[in-house]
């Protein structure tokens, strides 16, 4: 039995990991570089070791530094969370040739859908939908060849890729070989692996995942949708739960896909299924993350199923205590991520000390965060400092929620996305339901600048309370506007910039 976790990562998920494991009456054991000797999850763990300096490369990233913590600290697990280590297949590898379980899938899993070739060719086997594409491609001739083969537009992506790195949207054919070399030269950069692949982009996309869940005895079942279709530079920034676009025909077939997508490498763990969705509720397996989502507190307040707690579950060997049939979807949930980045100034990360901080509180509100009044953001990691949650029963009521949420969510000393989120909720197609993950893109000015479209507001409104002012004036031949029975209209223009200012 798991006794003693160790949580090889950081800030929020590191403490929300930590949450789980104190209700199970589990041990919670902290990794920590130099930039974190202050943070929040060493604070909250039981246990802490010092790993190392600053650069993840040489702590959190540092597979050696990881086992040895564990060792001697003398846990029988490790949590990888999301990021850093979670979706290594050589560290899970390395955890059980030390006698450590790893709370997550299997190697030969990860290992299977990390390359997103490897996986499109499975799913294919299984019979799940893909997007037309290709096998790895190494030259920009046979790239060149297979875009026209597929038709334009196409995105070039990195076989070994995520994060929206290596990966190039063409539009015309002129411009895949620029496409590929930039595409293999990032790829190599962050992934030491410049392989690509091409395949057929799809129009108006929407993001849509399926929360997994499987345990080491076959048995595997869907948690529902999460709609993942506001990002930037695909990146997610808020996501909702159902899909404001999904039909209940759609879900399941969808759900069954994922399940199959899972059983088809033998899937044991949290996992998420994702699917690019057209307009028209066509959709085709885009990749499977095989570790926790950013994303997954929605899911978890929806389905009313905490997923840490049954990742450490299934890890200990336990049989799932959740059949498919007994799953339904309760009310709405929408998660934004709260960053320290400056939006105006192209959401350039703005680390610092945080100065002061008020936590939104309410019914339906869920808060993971790691920050702190005092606590100094650092420039090594993600500046996400926190996830805001909220749950209600309709999507028009947790939009409403979130409204009032963000507005009492107070951080000043460091620049924060607070007010990009408001203007999101505030977004017409957003609140609609009507949007795809060109979504930022197309509404950008209404989002960064709101002072622009309040003014406009503002001017329609002066100039039209005027006209109906002056009307009723020169209809009662006011001497204001009215000099030897003529209108003087340059006495209106002064009236017009007195009210306006």
């Amino acid at each position: 039995m798991i006794k003693k976790v160790l949580v090889a990562n950081r800030g929020e998920i590191a403490v929300r990991v930590m949450r789980s494991c104190r209700e199970m009456g589990i041990i919670s054991v902290a990794v920590y570089s130099e930039a974190d000797r202050r943070a929040m999850h060493v604070r909250y763990a039981d246990e802490a070791y010092f790993i190392g300096p600053s650069p993840s490369s040489e702590s959190y990233l540092n597979t050696d530094k990881i086992i040895h913590a564990a060792k001697k600290s003398g846990a029988d697990a490790i949590h990888p969370g999301y990021g850093f280590l979670s979706e290594n297949a050589a560290f899970a590898g390395r955890c059980l040739e030390e006698g450590i379980v790893f709370i997550g899938p299997s190697p030969e899993a990860i290992r299977s859908m990390g390359d997103k070739i490897t996986s499109r060719r499975l799913m294919t086997e299984a019979g799940i939908p893909v997007v037309p594409g290709t096998e790895k491609i190494n030259s920009e001739k046979l790239a060149l060849e297979k875009a026209r083969e597929i038709g334009c537009p196409v995105m070039v992506k990195a076989s070994a890729g995520g994060g929206g790195k290596g990966m190039r949207l063409v539009k015309n054919e002129k411009d895949i070989v620029g496409a590929v070399r930039s595409a293999r030269s990032e790829a190599r950069e962050a992934f030491g692996d410049d392989s690509i692949y091409i395949e057929k982009y799809i129009e108006s996309p929407h993001h849509i995942e399926f929360q997994v869940l499987g345990d080491q005895h076959g048995n595997i079942i869907h948690l529902f949708e999460r709609e993942c279709s506001v990002q930037r530079r695909h990146q997610k920034i808020v996501e909702e739960t159902p899909s404001p676009v999904m039909t209940q025909k759609v879900r399941e077939e969808m759900g069954s896909f994922a399940v199959a997508a899972a059983r088809a490498v033998n899937y044991a763990g949290a996992g998420t299924v994702e699917f690019i969705v057209d307009d028209h509720l066509n959709y085709y397996f885009l990749e499977m993350n095989t570790r926790l989502q950013v994303e997954h507190p929605i899911t978890e307040r929806v389905v009313g199923v905490d997923l840490v707690k049954q990742q450490i579950r299934i890890a200990n060997g336990e049989t799932l205590d959740i059949r498919q049939d007994e799953l339904l979807q309760f009310g709405h949930a929408i998660e934004c991520r709260i960053y320290a980045e400056d939006p105006e100034q192209n959401f350039m990360p703005s680390p610092g000390v945080i100065r002061h901080i008020t936590e939104p509180l309410g019914l339906g509100v869920r808060h993971d965060g790691y920050v702190y009044e005092g606590y100094e953001i650092p420039l090594f990691y993600d500046p996400m400092m926190s996830k805001l949650i909220v749950w209600a029963g309709t999507r028009k009521e947790a939009i409403a929620r979130l409204r009032r949420a963000l507005y009492s969510y107070k951080i000043t000393g460091v620049k924060t996305n607070i007010r990009f989120l408001e203007r999101i909720m505030e977004c017409p197609d957003f609140v609609n339901g009507q949007y795809n993950t060109h979504f930022v893109d197309k509404n950008i000015d209404f989002l960064l600048f709101p002072e622009k479209h309040d003014e406009k507001i503002e001017d329609v409104a002066i100039i039209a309370a005027f006209i109906d002012y002056a009307t009723k004036i020169k209809k009662r031949e006011d001497k204001i506007f009215s000099k030897n029975g003529k209108s003087n209209w340059k006495d209106c223009g002064r009236r017009i910039s007195f009210m306006r200012y």
